[in-house]
């Protein structure tokens, strides 16, 4: 039989020194199944968190899966409450910018399914920087996007 990992039961666990807002348990499913072109995070939101702040990514696709509560999504189009059951594809690019916190009183739980690229970007509008990141986790740049330079510069 295949690996088995139960999105509800399997235990989470939030990052040390997440800020407030952003203390959100969670699990990474892909690793324990074996997958590799796919990745799969469980989070679990209680009363005021969120999963990260508003962003978009590049060249990943994601898909929202909400499987307990009723977060909010806020997307280009404005702010929508979601149901159990609910799904959502984020295309990259700024048409699919998202951010999902969880208003309600009571825990949501979501699962985000992506593609994995070896190399990725996000991009933050909220704060006005950009996120490189490598999916072997070795790489993670995150830059003021005031900080770009000339192709040539330091090259001359």
């Amino acid at each position: 039989m295949s690996d088995v990992v139960n999105v509800f039961d399997a235990p989470r666990a939030a990052d040390e020194g997440d800020p407030p807002g952003y203390e959100v348990p969670y699990l990474r499913i892909g690793p324990l199944i074996g997958a590799s072109a796919l990745g799969m995070t469980v989070y679990e939101l209680n009363e005021g968190n969120s999963v990260c702040p508003y962003h978009w990514e590049s060249p990943e696709e994601e898909w929202l899966i909400v499987l307990e509560g009723t977060p909010t999504l806020r997307d280009p189009e404005g702010e929508h409450e979601l149901a159990p059951g609910d799904l959502v594809c984020f295309q990259p690019g700024p048409e699919g910018a998202h951010k999902v916190t969880n208003r309600a009183a009571g825990r949501a739980l979501v699962a985000m399914l992506s593609t994995k690229a070896k190399t990725s970007l996000a991009t933050y509008p909220d704060s006005d920087k950009i996120g490189v990141f490598s999916s072997d986790g070795e790489t993670r740049f995150l830059f003021p996007r005031s900080a770009a330079v000339d192709y040539w510069h330091g090259e001359l």
